[in-house]
């Protein structure tokens, strides 16, 4: 079967309607198909072959999804990248990748310039915007393209890891991926055309460009950008000045709402769906923002490697369920009463790493992927989070998640702490402990102290932290999600000082 993802997710849109909102601009869908065949063409009078791949760095922006649609659309691969990454940070990207181009904004051209320039070949960099006529200029030259068709096996888009266990790997999605990404929204969330979709992720973040993007399109919904990074307030202006009736955040950013008072504000918006992934959501959270708004968080699970949500809880208890058009499957051999990792399936399920053996043969088997997290089987198919391989521990020959750790320490301390982490690590004697870091609210560290010490004492002995240390912020990634890799040094810093 042939066929190409950028025209897929393009199928439905109904001529008129409103595919693209940021700012003040507006993109219909008859203009937005039209705009990525002039895209296409434009790759493709620059030299674009079907399988090269093009880098796509820039703020998200209307120019953006057209830039990315357009080397799908002309049979490339693209790959959206934060733009905030140094050039220490892109250098081993671009060398890895072998991309053909890098599309970027006036802002970045001199330092990218000088990167590229040590590249063999060097990529050839193609610029947007104000100042800039290079990529408008093209786009107004350049004659539309038809969709190349591709086998829905082949490679439309490639996705990096989150990188919060360590170096980020290259995702590699195949042309199918656009088949039903919206599964999700259109079962659990009930998705329509009429819906307006706003993502606080950007979308070289799986979870906004599949779930937002490419879901809003799929349906032929309206999907709102932002160029600006989300806060609480940039996210109330956002949701003030465009009306989204489907909200996608991180839980790290609801907290926060919730800590500024902006989170009374998103009542009686006319937002149907507040969804939360990236990582895991806490019940406190979930059940302060009920209290808040009048509004529900859906909790979903999805990684990289699947691009949409899999797994999805609608109670407050946590318990996942998959998500329509998602298979889970368990292995035969594992203990059933026991954290677990389980295998996916859908079309959203990527094709694998791109120069990763290793992670590819322990991760991916014949169009199922298991990710490196740990379930535990519950009744009526149900699974409970239990944190990733790394996070189970065997401590006085008992398994303890760091994650249950978390979760009743942060539970005990309610509002007086901001951001707390369990790690494990050696003792002297070689032995596994636990270290607890913590983030204490603005001028509640006293409180703090005292509910993390009760909290404590109330755990079973081998769940007990050994060391607490207090510190003023813990590593995130890109994407608000903790950096848990670094979190052995942070215990040694603080043990240090």
């Amino acid at each position: 079967m042939t066929m190409n993802a950028a025209q897929t997710l393009l199928h439905a849109g109904a001529p008129q309607a409103a595919a693209l909102e940021c700012g003040d601009q507006t993109l219909s869908y008859d203009a937005l198909r039209q705009r990525v065949r002039q895209a296409a063409g434009a790759w493709r009078e620059l030299g674009l072959l079907a399988g090269d791949r093009v880098i796509i760095m820039a703020p998200d922006s209307i120019d953006w999804v057209v830039a990315y649609l357009g080397v799908i659309w002309a049979g490339g691969v693209a790959i959206g990248v934060n733009p905030r990454l140094t050039l220490n940070e892109l250098a081993p990207i671009l060398s890895e990748s072998k991309v053909r181009f890098v599309w970027c904004e006036a802002d970045g051209v001199a330092s990218l310039s000088q990167l590229l320039a040590t590249l063999k070949p060097a990529p050839k960099l193609v610029t947007s915007g104000p100042g800039v006529p290079d990529w408008a200029t093209r786009m107004g030259s350049a004659r539309e393209l038809d969709a190349v068709l591709r086998d829905q096996e082949a490679p439309a888009l490639w996705i990096g890891t989150s990188g919060t266990t360590g170096v980020s790997k290259g995702v590699v999605h195949a042309q199918r991926v656009a088949l039903q990404p919206d599964s999700f929204a259109r079962g659990i969330l009930n998705l329509t055309a009429a819906d307006r979709l706003y993502a606080s992720s950007k979308l070289f973040f799986a979870y906004a460009l599949g779930n937002s993007l490419f879901a809003g399109l799929r349906a032929g919904a309206t999907v709102i950008l932002d160029r600006q990074w989300p806060d609480p307030e940039r996210v109330l202006a956002m949701v003030q000045q465009h009306r989204p009736s489907l909200v996608f955040c991180v839980p790290t950013l609801y907290s926060k709402m919730l800590q500024s008072g902006t989170a009374r504000q998103f009542r009686d918006r006319g937002i149907r769906h507040f969804v939360s992934a990236g990582e895991s959501l806490p019940g406190l959270v979930r059940k302060a923002w009920f209290e808040a708004t009048g509004g529900a968080i859906v909790s979903g699970y999805g990684t990289s490697e699947t691009l949409c949500l899999m797994l999805y809880s609608q109670s407050d208890s946590g318990l996942l369920r998959a998500t329509p058009q998602t298979e889970v499957r368990f292995a035969a051999e594992a203990e059933p009463t026991l954290p677990q990792r389980i295998w996916l399936r859908s079309s959203s399920v990527a094709l694998g790493y791109w120069k990763r053996a290793e992670a590819q043969a322990d991760g991916f088997s014949e169009g199922w992927y298991r990710p490196g997290d740990m379930f535990l089987r519950r009744p009526d198919d149900q699974l409970e989070f239990a944190g990733r391989t790394d996070d189970m521990l065997k401590i006085s020959g008992r398994w303890v998640s760091t994650l249950w750790v978390e979760q009743a320490l942060a539970s005990a301390a309610a509002e007086s702490v901001v951001q707390l982490a369990c790690v494990g690590v050696q003792t002297n004697e070689g032995l596994t402990a636990l270290s607890l870091l913590v983030v204490a609210a603005s001028q509640q560290q006293a409180l703090a102290q005292q509910r993390i010490q009760v909290a404590i004492e109330a755990l079973p002995t081998y769940r007990r932290p050994r060391w607490v240390h207090w510190v003023n912020a813990l590593p995130l990634t890109a994407t608000g999600k903790l950096q848990r890799a670094r979190l052995v040094a942070l215990h040694q810093a603080a043990l240090a000082v």
